[in-house]
């Protein structure tokens, strides 16, 4: 029988969350006055003050991709895409809709960016970028990453990173993503000035607070279950979406060679001739019907490959957690011992065996003033691991409560957007099918199993 996975509806049910504060400011051009003297200028986590999302101020699109030719860090030449990004107000201090900015970036600076979201706003489930390389490609699609079609359907998600980031309540407030959107020059060292890198948390260490954590929360576990299912099924379905392309292409395909049989029969027939060019021109269209059919798909594809990508976000939110509780377990144990070698100075036992207490049985006792300088010493330490152990505590309840106040966001917007991708993509092959009489049999053969396995990303979710 298969197993159903966990509903996160019904498990992953938070304590009770105070709301999280407004949304961020607007560039400078679409707010005026309303924001002059509200950003401050500190290091990376700094935000901007305001009262209105982002997108209620400025339109933000990714207009244009280029093919440029440049030289790399190791000066050797390289040949990159470059994408035009284009900062409009929505309605400027004249009431007139003006172009405030518009600059190019590459996909790395993208990544840059979305690495320094994601070490400053652990919590937070960052939006993820578009594929670098083609995935769950079919025979017709390129899996070159500087293919026209791929290009544009990335400048596409690129646009939507874009906009997922300004809507964002916490993440639109960031001065980096403001300089990301305004300042072409020197961002990079900008963002390097941050200190991001030395923050981030090693893949070891967090595979390490994976395994021998103790006490995991039991949210966070199932949470982490949960995205695994939610990658396996998103996974599945775009595979076997592939596969049904390549099958539905070919018989699309084989229709346009009965089309030039019929065409050129017609020319050797007196009496069927008109009938036969009418049919080879039905074949014709037909035939080329299927690759604006499969364009719309990718389309759908694509959305279902952010939230492919999702699964993964979801993961680093768990991952956090589980280093801080490690943290948290360690400098607890580590608290629980000082405590207990205090004791055993000050009663003078040993409960346990300890490379000090072979020393003392070797070479003698301490004398009582080394015993009052070890216990003054163990107390001090004491009193900073209590202060440390309760500091630890209460930024793990803030992380967990940001954290669960960004995962129920994030639920409501998935469940959202995977529902009216899928009944689109649905309506889409339904609309498909009715077209045609006899060629619908493909398009049914095609849609059932494909919409079995919508149904069961829409259970899942």
């Amino acid at each position: 029988m298969e197993r159903v996975p966990p509903d996160p509806e019904k498990l992953l049910q938070p304590a009770p969350l105070e709301p999280l504060g407004g949304p961020g400011a607007v560039l400078e051009a679409a707010v005026g006055e309303e924001t002059e003297g509200t950003r401050e200028d500190v290091s990376g986590a700094d935000t901007m003050t305001g009262n209105n999302f982002w997108l209620k101020k400025i339109e933000i699109s990714v207009s244009e991709a280029e093919k440029r030719t440049g030289r790399n860090a190791m000066n050797m030449q390289e040949t990159y895409t470059a994408y035009l990004i284009e900062t409009r107000s929505v309605e400027h201090a004249d009431g007139q809709s003006v172009l405030t900015d518009s600059l190019w970036r590459r996909y790395s600076e993208f990544e840059l960016l979305r690495n320094y979201l994601l070490v400053y706003y652990p919590h937070v489930v960052v939006p993820p970028l578009p594929e670098k390389r083609a995935e769950f490609v079919w025979h017709k699609l390129s899996a070159d990453n500087m293919d026209p079609d791929f290009v544009e359907r990335r400048r596409i998600g690129l646009e939507n990173f874009l906009l997922r980031v300004a809507s964002h309540p916490v993440l639109c407030r960031d001065k980096i993503f403001y300089l990301f959107l305004t300042q072409e020059g020197n961002w990079k060292e900008t963002v390097n000035e941050t200190g991001f890198q030395l923050k981030a948390d090693s893949r070891l260490k967090a595979l390490n607070a994976t395994f021998r954590v103790k006490n995991p929360d039991k949210r966070f576990t199932e949470l982490r279950q949960y995205s695994d299912e939610l990658q396996s099924v998103i996974s599945h379905l775009l595979r076997v979406r592939a596969r049904v392309a390549d099958r539905l292409y070919g018989v699309y395909k084989v229709h346009g060679n009965y089309g030039r049989v019929f065409s050129e029969w017609s020319a050797i027939e007196k009496e069927m001739g008109d009938g036969l060019q009418s049919a080879g021109h039905h074949m014709d269209v037909y035939a080329s019907s299927i690759d604006d059919i499969l364009e719309d798909e990718e389309h759908y594809a694509d959305q279902l490959k952010e939230y492919l990508f999702y699964a993964e976000a979801l993961r680093a939110v768990c991952r956090k957690h589980e280093l801080m509780q490690y943290d948290l377990e360690t400098a607890a144990q580590d608290l629980a011992s000082k405590k207990q070698q205090c004791e055993e100075l000050a009663t003078g036992t040993v409960r346990t065996f300890s490379l000090k207490g072979m020393t003392t049985k070797l070479f003698g006792q301490e004398t009582p003033e080394q015993r009052e300088a070890r216990i003054k010493v163990l107390e001090e330490q004491i009193n900073e691991g209590e202060q440390q152990l309760k500091s630890k505590n209460l930024e793990g309840r803030e992380f967990v409560k940001n954290a669960w106040a960004d995962i129920e966001r994030f639920k409501e917007q998935k469940n959202r957007d995977l529902k009216e991708a899928l009944i689109s993509y649905a309506v889409m092959q339904i609309s498909m099918c009715k077209k045609v009489a006899s060629p619908g049999i493909y398009c049914v053969s095609k849609f059932v199993p494909v919409y079995n396995l919508c149904l069961k990303v829409c259970t899942t979710t």
